[in-house]
């Protein structure tokens, strides 16, 4: 079998839901289900180097034939034709000597050769409801990032790097783990040595919690009621293209280099609220956010 030498094209980030391509190849992977590729593709794939925003889902049709789309990965081709998907690509994710694939993964159907689907046209449609759900909480993921960073910086002591809008980047600099979920998203921070020792002030944060995490509500409430225009920047659209959200913020563009796909707008979101919670030993804090989608009205039929 044949696989693609040129990356998979993708639609996502513009906020499609739909659209039409040629099947390029169909491997069967480990487990005996397919990975469709398609040379352009509307579905976003779990990123295997960063898997925050889950893999969208949806239904595939070639000649009549429904296939439900169960799961989305991403797989690359070598230089030497070699074929590995998600954790087993053995090399950084945009290497260009890749060509780097979407993977629509459907169970297999008796009766039909997975090859006998090459050539033909297939229609794609994701699940716009859970794509809406994991657009909005990805932005609102990012919007929470902003707020933690602007709720605490008061408690850095020497000069770090800071965010879009000029304030120390406790999200980037504290980063464990962030996890999207739909209408929800979790992120794990770590406050050990290495942050303190870059001038972080961890002492009587547990006492402030509470005031830290209202403070940083009170900034995504304002925030939500802007309304604000919501973009992804695309240089191309190459699958590992280097995209950047950004958020057209009362204090300046909001921006973050991110692959996922977000809402058009913060009228989309009713409300953002986040909870947070320190461990006990005081070197792991946990914020809950939680989406409220806006309701759907003729003057904002996206939300």
């Amino acid at each position: 079998m044949s696989l693609p030498t040129v990356s998979t094209t993708v639609s996502y980030p513009a906020g499609e839901v739909a659209g039409k391509s040629p099947v390029l190849a169909v491997p069967v992977l480990p487990d005996g289900r397919w990975a469709v590729v398609v040379a352009d593709t509307p579905f976003h794939p779990l990123d295997h180097t960063w898997p925050d925003q889950p893999a969208d889902t949806g239904t595939l049709t070639v000649a009549g034939r429904a296939y439900p789309v169960v799961d989305c990965r991403t797989g690359g081709v070598g230089p030497d034709g070699g074929f590995a998907v998600a954790g087993d690509i053995p090399v950084r994710r945009g290497d260009e000597s890749w060509a780097w694939l979407v993977l629509h993964v459907v169970d297999p159907v008796d009766g039909v050769d997975p090859d006998s689907l090459v050539g033909a046209e297939a229609v794609l449609a994701v699940d716009p409801d859970r794509r809406a759900g994991l657009s909005a909480a990805h932005t609102a993921c990012h919007l929470l990032a902003f707020a933690l960073n602007e709720a605490l910086a008061d408690r850095w002591r020497k000069e770090v790097r800071t965010d879009a809008l000029g304030r120390p980047d406790f999200d980037s600099l504290a980063m464990d783990t962030s996890r999207i979920a739909e209408w929800a998203s979790r992120d794990d921070y770590r406050i050990g040595k290495s942050l303190r020792k870059k001038g972080f002030g961890s002492e009587g944060l547990a006492d402030e919690l509470a005031a830290v995490e209202q403070r940083a509500n009170a900034t995504l409430a304002r925030w939500v009621a802007t309304g604000a225009e919501v973009r992804v920047e695309v240089p191309d659209a190459a699958l590992t293209a280097r995209r950047v959200w950004h958020c057209a913020l009362p204090e300046g563009d909001a921006h973050i280099p991110c692959g996922g796909s977000h809402a058009h707008s913060l009228a989309e979101l009713a409300s953002v609220v986040v909870a947070l919670e320190l461990s006990e030993d005081g070197t792991e804090l946990t914020a809950r956010t939680a989406v409220t989608p806006a309701e759907r009205t003729p003057n904002n039929p996206a939300a």
